[in-house]
């Protein structure tokens, strides 16, 4: 049996590296393609990836707008069976970029040019443009286009911008990238940066709870990786802080999901990151925000703020990421459907 080559890839500020397979080595179905999955992570302690716990698999795109097919499957600790298929992420799917090239399901990175990408997961199209490009990683621009007449108000989750959560904390339902709650910071007792960003173990267990009642409330597993959560501040005029959690604790910065759903927030009238920003909301369309892992800024292209508003691009620049190399998985116990005999399968819970 042919064994399956894999590549590990890291994007700078992801709080691990991603395992990029090309799809048609892997089982289309969904039953035999997480099987196929479990099995791997199995293997994986044995191939220095005991770490990993996001996995992408791509190919060439199906349809012609695109280069690249990309579905993310994050994968949950504690057993090798266990998936959450609800979501996106950004960094890996950078990761994924600087692996196909490797793979050769792309051409050599070069600067100016564009890889658009068809997220399977969400519908998410992605347009990353290289800034840079080298023998060690390459640097994007990632570009999150909303697909035409995009209302604002689609985006809550709630369909309002302020919803009040557990323990009456009020809190923004967002869904741009992947579903976010954005809770301000001082509700949960947080007055200034240093107390933001230290490890705080009680703040990470109020925002745990929350998370999980927000969950509850969108009818997913509270015990899953979405929706995703963070507390938002405003410290200094004209600027946001931010600290966020991840599967399985605090992730290092903010995800790049999560800038896009934060900048998105921002441009919508009312909600938890409106308010903080206040006047000095997003001028000239730019979100600056401070993480833990240090400064990220966003562009965001709206027609206003209201919920009748569109939303047409938000973009994040300065995303670097370097590959790791390949790794050999050995062959799969499950057969791969041959391509044109497996329909095409969406992974969306």
């Amino acid at each position: 049996m042919t064994p399956v080559i894999a590549y590990l890839s890291r994007a700078v500020g992801a709080p691990g590296p991603t395992l990029v397979m090309d799809r048609a080595a892997l089982p289309a179905g969904e039953e035999a393609l997480l099987a196929a999955l479990a099995d791997i992570r199995r293997r994986l302690p044995e191939v220095s990836g005991a770490e990993v716990l996001k996995l992408a698999l791509i190919g060439p795109a199906r349809h012609p707008l695109y280069d690249l097919d990309y579905r993310f499957v994050q994968a949950m600790p504690g057993a090798p069976d266990r998936f959450d298929l609800r979501g996106n992420c950004g960094h890996s799917i950078l990761a994924a970029i600087t692996a196909a090239e490797r793979m050769g399901l792309l051409p050599r990175l070069a600067p100016g040019q564009r890889v658009r990408v068809n997220a399977l997961n969400n519908g998410d199209r992605v347009v990353c443009e290289v800034d840079q490009a080298g023998r060690r990683g390459s640097v994007f621009t990632a570009h999150f286009l909303a697909e035409p007449g995009t209302r604002l108000g689609s985006l809550l989750m709630t369909g309002k911008p302020v919803s009040e959560g557990a323990a009456a904390v009020a809190s923004s339902y967002v869904r741009m990238g992947n579903p976010y709650i954005f809770v301000d910071a001082a509700d949960l007792g947080v007055r200034h940066q240093d107390g933001l960003f230290r490890d705080d173990r009680k703040l990470f267990a109020a925002l745990t709870r929350l998370r999980e009642d927000a969950a509850v409330r969108l009818g997913w597993a509270p015990e899953g990786a979405f929706p995703k959560i963070a507390a938002v501040a405003s410290f200094r005029p004209g600027r946001l802080a931010v600290r966020a959690l991840t599967v399985p604790g605090w992730h290092p910065g903010l995800a790049l999901t999560g800038v896009v759903c934060l900048a998105a927030a921002t441009a919508i009238g009312g909600t938890v990151p409106n308010r903080l920003l206040g006047p000095d909301r997003a001028a000239a369309g730019r979100i600056a925000v401070d993480t833990p892992g240090g400064p990220v800024t966003a562009a965001c292209a709206t027609t206003g703020d209201s919920t009748d508003d569109e939303l047409m691009w938000i973009s994040v620049g300065e995303k670097e990421s370097n590959p790791v190399g390949p790794v050999n998985l050995g062959p799969l116990t499950v057969t791969p459907m041959p391509e044109e005999a497996a329909p095409c399968l969406s992974l969306s819970a």
